[in-house]
């Protein structure tokens, strides 16, 4: 690697949206090394199939909109 030219590798502390924390090394700047994720694999809905949930309702409420009796 040439010297001078890639930025700072660090380890921080990355906290979930359920508290739990995790270490790891990352080029992110932060002053006090903790990185707050507000989105994560447990409320996020292509990781817990609510997506499937979420498309099937829209769909619902187009019919609904569409055929509906005036």
């Amino acid at each position: 690697m040439k010297k001078g030219i890639h930025p700072e590798y660090n380890e921080v502390t990355v906290i979930l949206s359920d508290g739990s924390e995790i270490k790891t090394r990352s080029t992110i700047k932060t002053s006090d090394g903790i990185i707050k994720s507000e989105i994560d694999s447990k409320n996020h809905p292509f990781y817990n199939k609510d997506q499937k949930l979420q498309k099937k309702a829209d769909r619902i409420d187009r019919f609904n909109r569409r055929y509906q009796k005036s």
